[in-house]
Formats: structure tokens, sequence, C-alpha cells
């Protein structure tokens, strides 16, 4: 039971961490016939490294899973990484280049070779972490979103879709990013209010000499590009135009003018340019006029051959040459400043290029329809329960997903091209032969998967699916999962609609969404605000589990974190305050040379009596009251994810209540050696029951201890993550004994708040009286030793009424006064006479203010009313200090 002198977590936590995975403590059980709960992990990339908001996400989750472990549940946390197909591809790419390598130097073969190479090297980083820092994954069950399992659901997800006609090929519009050379989803553009300007442009009408129509654009350089100009056919101002064509200018080339609702009457000149190869809405009018499709801009942002003098340059150069050139040839009506909402690819903020592409589509609506049916009749919730307005919002509005990428890393479209006949043959292995023509001869699509494809079938694919495993059987669907916000919809929403899809049940029951981790003024964290903390470098200043509880004192539902050094180096010192309480019982024993250890079963251990009384002390009574109550609070807490309420209540019965009372008291009895056995069996079976409690928070304090302590348990299981969850027990309920020890509190605290008002020394014993004419005169004096100790007061007690004295202070049924040692009493009457200068002062402002009957007449009621209730508690408070000097 030796204990270390300094509380040094960078000594213990490393070893725990292994340990637990060496012993198999997180391992799920496969077969069980209890109840089961499971949870999986939202992937992070193999690129990355831990930030804070991993580590709130992996404590909150970790803090649920702990919980239910202990109370017996089958528990699964499955771990896992996501390939991250444009991120980890840019960073192969970034290390080659360093080298003087391209990625088309090397092959496609030859460059996914490098890819695993490197994620051999360097792809455990973030899972090293993880298991540093505690989290309770069943690594034994580890994933990762391209092992061969995994990539074969990806196969019989997307072929079955596609037999389905969910799946569809097509040329559309898309988001392409000119800097990751790939086609992105809506969803992976971020969106940036930025000011812009408007062109308004002329364009003349061919056969009406100086007839212009006007059109206004934010893009000027995408005009090379129009093939007609739009108005509507209710503008009377344009009836005559109907029928008519104009000049497009700087191409001289004729379009036609055409009727199109795209063109608003009431915006602008009413006209519009179409320019169907770079714009969506632009797009679908040139559908429904069957107008051709001019690309002026390329893969790569730059002008293309059809742009004609501007062919080579780049997107953004090209607009200052068409602008200038408009304006000298007076075609350039005017600019104006205009508010644009910028689009840019969420991965490497380079401005997002709409161009028309042949991709693959997931047709989403049917798949919407049934995940949005799960939430509205409650077989999906959401804590906080706002979460659903925003979610409908987005699934009522859903547009078909674009799920092909222009990488090569990642899972490959299982699409094979007939180099015959061009046939596109879908199919879960390559064909041998085409069925349209016969030939063998054949070519797989290039592209491959949006990475959220494979991550929305996470939850079942992890479990062996296709496959009917036994885990499959189990542990699906997951219990719970804890995101953040922003990848509600990249990933939350893609993992009902596919579980929904192909379990026919939804993929968790419960959804928490929890909030961002912001700095001490609650600022969003940044590297360009220079505001950002490295939960690696914070974890070995104070240690994890204290930054794990300064994480959790902030995280109510629906509310942000915010995190300083102030609160770690707070947690810190909670933790202290445990390792040495325990420190100091392991030393009592010593010193007495007793040995004594934490009794055997616990979950119905009551305190015992002492051999001397035959009674169970009061403060025993009280604390296991207390516990009782911190033991129902905690577990209400965890269960609806009120983390926050966790920490406080955790903190206050063993900072305030068990650190604070119970163990000041216990140093008393452990003077006497009569019973210390006993006294110090209950106090043992408290810190036990306690540290349990505590565990889910702070797991690498509270094994440490918990192995040294309990290691005389003859029933105890190898780690406290397997020990039961204490649970409320009515019978430990005592409101005798809490109010018992509360009168001793009180007491000792007015006694401590005499001294610091009347800034005596906290070292200097002082003598005092406590009057009482009621049943607490009788309580305080059971308790004599450990108030006089507690408050380093000699007292008497007397059964009458309190004298008027400067150092007092009354309570409910007693009143305690103190003696002013003479070497304090002039300090004392300097201040109660200043004090009473100041309140003869203010009664005679308000006596002045009252005897104005002007002021009476024009002052409301309730403001004379109130100086009137002022007035007597002046006069109540200057008696008494008259009293007292």
């Amino acid at each position: 039971m030796e204990i270390d002198t300094r509380y040094e977590p960078q000594r213990f936590e490393p070893r725990w961490a292994q340990w637990w995975i060496e012993e198999g403590v997180f391992d799920a059980a496969t077969r069980s016939g209890g109840r089961v709960f499971s949870l999986v992990i939202p992937p992070p990339n193999v690129t990355g490294s831990l930030h804070i908001g991993h580590m709130l996400e992996h404590t909150e989750i970790d803090v649920t899973i702990r919980w239910h472990r202990m109370l017996g549940d089958n528990t699964l946390w499955l771990p896992g990484t996501d390939h991250a197909g444009i991120a980890t591809q840019m960073v192969v790419e970034r290390s080659l280049a360093e080298q003087g390598i391209r990625r088309q130097d090397l092959g496609r073969e030859k460059f996914e070779e490098r890819v695993w190479e490197w994620k051999a090297q360097y792809g455990d980083t973030i899972k090293r972490q993880m298991i540093r820092l505690g989290a309770s994954c069943d690594w034994s069950r580890e994933r990762f979103t391209l092992d061969p399992g995994l990539s074969a659901a990806v196969r019989e997800v997307f072929v079955r879709l596609y037999e389905k006609g969910l799946i569809y090929r097509g040329e559309y519009m898309v988001n392409w990013c000119p800097r990751c050379q790939t086609a992105i989803s809506d969803l992976e553009v971020s969106h940036t209010d930025v000011e812009g300007h408007l062109w308004h442009i002329r364009y003349p009408v061919n056969g009406i000499t100086n007839r212009y129509l006007v059109v206004a654009t934010t893009r000027p350089e995408t005009m090379l590009g129009d093939t007609a100009v739009g108005i509507n056919a209710k503008d009377a101002r344009y009836f005559d135009l109907h029928g008519k064509t104009v000049q497009l200018p700087l191409m001289d080339r004729e379009i036609p003018i055409i009727l199109d609702d795209l063109a608003d009457p009431e915006f602008g000149s009413g006209a519009v340019k179409v320019t169907p190869a770079h714009d969506p809405n632009d797009f679908e009018a040139g559908r429904r006029h069957n107008l051709p499709k001019i690309q002026v801009i390329d893969e790569r942002g730059r002008m293309t051959a059809a742009a004609g003098p501007y062919a080579g340059e780049d997107r953004f150069e090209a607009r200052k040459r068409v602008v200038a050139d408009l304006e000298a040839r007076g075609l350039l009506e005017k600019i104006e400043d205009y508010p644009l909402n910028l689009g840019k690819c969420a991965r490497c903020q380079t401005v997002v290029e709409p161009l028309i592409s042949t991709q693959w589509f997931v047709r989403t609506k049917p798949l919407a329809e049934k995940a949005i049916d799960v939430v509205e009749t409650g077989r999906i919730t959401f804590v906080p329960p706002n979460w659903v307005k925003t979610y409908n919002e987005w699934m009522y509005n859903i547009r078909d997903w674009c799920i092909s990428r222009q990488l090569w890393w990642g899972h490959r479209i299982p699409a094979w091209h007939c180099k015959e006949c061009h046939e596109v043959l879908v199919a879960r292995e390559a064909p041998h032969s085409c069925a349209r023509c016969g030939s063998t001869h054949f070519e797989q699509d290039p592209d491959v998967l949006d990475t959220w494809f494979s991550s929305a079938l996470w939850p079942f694919s992890t479990l062996g699916w296709p496959a009917q495993t036994e885990d499959l059987a189990v542990f699906y669907p997951t219990s719970l999962l804890i995101t953040g916000f922003d990848i509600l919809f990249f990933w939350v929403a893609r993992m009902i609609m596919m579980g929904v899809e192909f379990m026919g049940d939804v993929p968790f029951r419960q959804v928490y969404i929890h909030g961002l981790v912001r700095d001490a003024e609650r600022q969003k964290m940044s590297k360009t605000r220079g505001n950002t903390i490295d939960p690696l470098k914070v974890t070995e200043k104070y240690g994890t589990d204290a930054v794990r509880m300064a994480l959790l004192q902030g995280a109510a539902p629906g509310t942000d974190i915010a995190l300083s050094e102030q609160r770690m180096e707070g947690s810190r010192n909670f933790a202290n305050k445990i390792w040495n309480a325990t420190r100091f019982f392991f030393q009592a024993m010593e010193k007495a040379g007793v040995e004594a250890w934490v009794p055997d079963s616990l979950e119905v251990f009551r305190p015992e009596p002492s051999p001397d009384t035959l009674e169970v002390p009061v403060e025993d009574r009280w604390i296991f009251s207390r516990l009782n109550n911190a033991v129902e609070q905690a577990n209400r807490a965890i269960e609806q994810y009120r983390y926050h309420e966790f920490a406080q209540v955790i903190w206050h019965f063993f900072w305030h209540e068990f650190c604070d009372w119970y163990l000041e008291l216990k140093k008393l009895r452990f003077q006497d050696d009569i019973g210390f056995s006993v006294h110090m069996r209950n106090a043992l079976a408290a810190l036990e029951t306690a540290l349990r409690l505590l565990h889910p928070a702070m797991p690498f304090l509270t094994e440490e201890l918990w192995q040294r302590l309990a290691s005389g348990r003859t029933d105890r299981p190898i780690s406290i993550a397997l020990a039961a969850y204490p649970q409320y027990r009515a019978e430990l309920t005592d409101y005798a004994a809490e109010r018992e020890l509360e009168h001793v509190q009180e007491i000792v605290l007015a006694a401590r708040q005499l001294r610091a008002d009347n800034k005596l020394d906290p070292r200097q014993r002082l003598a005092g009286a406590l009057y009482s004419q009621g049943p607490e005169l009788e309580v305080a004096k059971r308790h004599a030793d450990a108030i006089e100790r507690l408050a380093e007061v000699t007292l008497e007690f007397r059964a009458e009424e309190a004298p008027k004295a400067a150092a007092s202070r009354a309570a409910s049924g007693w009143t305690l006064v103190v003696e002013m040692p003479v070497s304090q009493e002039e300090t004392v009457r300097k201040r109660l006479e200043k004090e009473r200068d100041q309140l003869r002062k203010n009664i005679a402002n308000i006596l002045r203010q009252l005897a104005d009957q002007t002021f009476k007449a024009k002052a409301p009621p309730h403001i004379v009313n109130g100086l009137v209730e002022k007035l007597g508690r002046y006069q109540e408070q200057l008696q008494k200090l008259d009293g007292a000097l």
C-alpha cells in the first residue's frame, strides 16, 4: 500500500494504458446473454493526429462506455480509421514532390503501393495517441475503411444500389476543384461571404441598330462560353425580341434569345446570359432549350481553346483581360460592388469551378424518405432534440450525391468499360466477357468512390456485413452515436440512409451531438488566432485525467466548451487532492501498525458499528448517505449525457464532502486506538466506492489507487474498469446523520467566517461560546472535539440567549460568539466605528429624502416604500453595531 509522496500521473498513466490492452480489459464478448451496449467511433482520418475536439469527443464516449461496462453490459466501442481519399493522396503527393517525383511518373499501381507504405509507417499515429489517452476501445476489432472486408461491403452496396436504379452515371454539372483535380460534393464546398463585383455587359441585338440587351454577371470570363441570352416571356419590355438573336461580344458569335423563367423581370435588366457549361442553372436551361455546351475553362482552371484569344490563361487573369476588352469596345455599361457567397474546396480552399463532367451519382430521394421516417417516428432520437429540425431541413431538400472522385487512392468504382462496344458493366468482381458483344477486353473505371460512401456503411460493414456474423447479430443496431454537428450530413444522415436500406433497421438508437471546444474567451480555436490547444502537450503537463475532467466540466448538451489553462490546473489540483486523501489513509494504517482493507461484497456493505459504542459513527453514516446521493445523481447525469453535471457531482463529493469534512473528522477518530480497524474499514469502503464512482471520468488515477486499495479483496476483478458501478441504495440514505453533521458544519464555517471577517490570525486559537436554547446545543456538545479542532476555537456551551457582541454569527437555533484577542480589539473597534459612521450617513440621507414633501409627491410609491424598508434595515444594523461596540 505504499504510495508516492507526489501525484505524478506521467509515471503511471502509460503503464495502465498499455496494461488495459494487454489484459483485454476492453474486449467485448461475442456471445452474451445480458444487455448489450455498442458504439462505433467516428473514424478519424488516417492522416491525422489528435486535436482537442477529438479529445472531447473521445472523453464523452469513454465516460459512457466505461459506465455501461461497469453496469455489467456487454460493451463494445469499435475503433478504426478512415482512408481519407483526398487528404491522404495530397499528403503522399507532397512527400513525393519533395523527392522530385510526380504520381503520374510512378503510375497508378506503384503510387498506390507508396500510399500503403506511408500508411504502414505513419497511419497508426492517432491509434497510439488514443491508447495513450485511455480510450477504452476493443482494439482487437479495429477496422480501416480499405480493409478487405469493408471493401467487399462497399462493392456489394454499390452493385445493389445500381441494380435498383439508385446509382447512375451521367453528364452533369459538378463542383470541380482545380487543385485537387476531382469532383467534390456540395457538402465538401465551404462558402465564404466576400465583396465582389457585378459587371453589366451590352449584347448587340442583331437586325436592330443601336439596340442592346444588358446582362449582369459576377464572372465575366464565362461569357466567352455563352450560347444564349434569356428573357422572360411575360416581360413586356422585350416582346419585340422574341425569336431574335444577339451577337456575343468579343467572340463575334450569333446566339439566340430564349424565353425562360431563368430570367427574372424584377432583377436587373430582366435579361440573363446563359452559359450551360459553367453554371448549374444555365446547364438546366440549356437542356430545356437544347443549347450547345461550350467549355471555356478546363479542369486546371485555365482557359480552353474555345476561349479564343484568351486560351491558356488562368481564369482570373482572363477575367481582367475580358473586362478591359469590353470596356475598350464600349460594351461595358457599368460595374457595381456586389456581395458574393464564394464556394471553395473545403480541403484546399481553392475556388471551386462548376464544370460539366461524366460522374457517378446516388439517387438519394428514395433513401432519404426512409431516413426521415425513422427520425420522425422516434426510432432514432437526437440529443439535444433541436438537431432534428436541422436534419429534416436538409433531408427534405436533398440533392443527388456525386460519389465519384478523380483520385487513385480509395475504393475503385466496381464498373468495367468494354473496349469494343463501350458497354458499362457493374459487378462485384471483374467480368470475364462482355454481355453485349462477348469481348474480353475491359478497362475498370478509373475513378474512386467518395470517402463518405464507405464511411456511410461503417456501423454494419465493421461488424462483418455482408456476411451474417455473430458480431453483426449481437451488436447491430448500435446503441449510440456521439459526434460533432459538422458531419451531421456528411456522415450521420448517410449512415441512417444506408443502414435502413441494407440492414432494414437503424444504425443507432440515439445520436448525441456535442459542441465545439473554444478558448477561455469562448473564441473558436484556429491556427491563425494562435489559440489552439494540443491535447498531447496539456496531458503531459497536467495529466490525462485532469484534461478529461476540465473538458467534462463544460460539456453541457447543446453548448460549446470553454477550455482554459486555469480549469486544467484546477482539475489537476482535484486529482492531487484525491491522491493525498488516499495517501493519508495508507499512512495512518502504517503508523498504527494495523492492516485494514476494503471489505468484500461492497454492493451490500453497510458501515460497521464501533466496538466501544456499538453504534455506527455518525460521520460514517453521513458520508455513506452523501455518497449515496452522489451515486444517484451521477448515474442519472451519465444516462442523460449531462457530462457537466456528472463532473460537478463527483467533484463536489470528493473535494467538499469527503476531503474537506469526512477525512478531517476521521483524523480525530484515528487518534484513538479503540475501534481503529472498524473506522478504517468504513473509510476505505467509502473511498473505494467513490473511486468506482469517479472512474469513468478519471480512469488512470482511479486504477492506480484502486489497485492498491482493493489488493486485499478476494472477490475483486482484475481492473476497476470491470468492477461494479455504484448504484443507489435506499437503506444508506440517513437524513438524521445529514442534519446532525450539517449543524456541525454550520458552526465550524461560522467560526471560520468570523475569523476572516475580523482579519484574525488563522493559526491563533480563539475562545468563544455557543448559545442555544434548542436541540442544536446537544448536537454541538456531542461533536465538541471536532468543532473545536476544525474551527481552532475553545468553546463554552450555554443554554441561554446570546448577548450582543462584535464577533458573532447566528443561524437558526444558535448563535456563536467569539472573544476578540486583546491585540485585535483596537483594530476591530476602528472597523466597527467606521461602519457605524457610514450607516449614520445613510440613515440621515434617507430621513432627509422622506422629509422632502415635493420628493414624496413626485416619486413613485414603490420608490418611497423601498426607502422606508431600507431605513428600517439600516437602523437595525446600527443597533447591532452599537451593542457590539
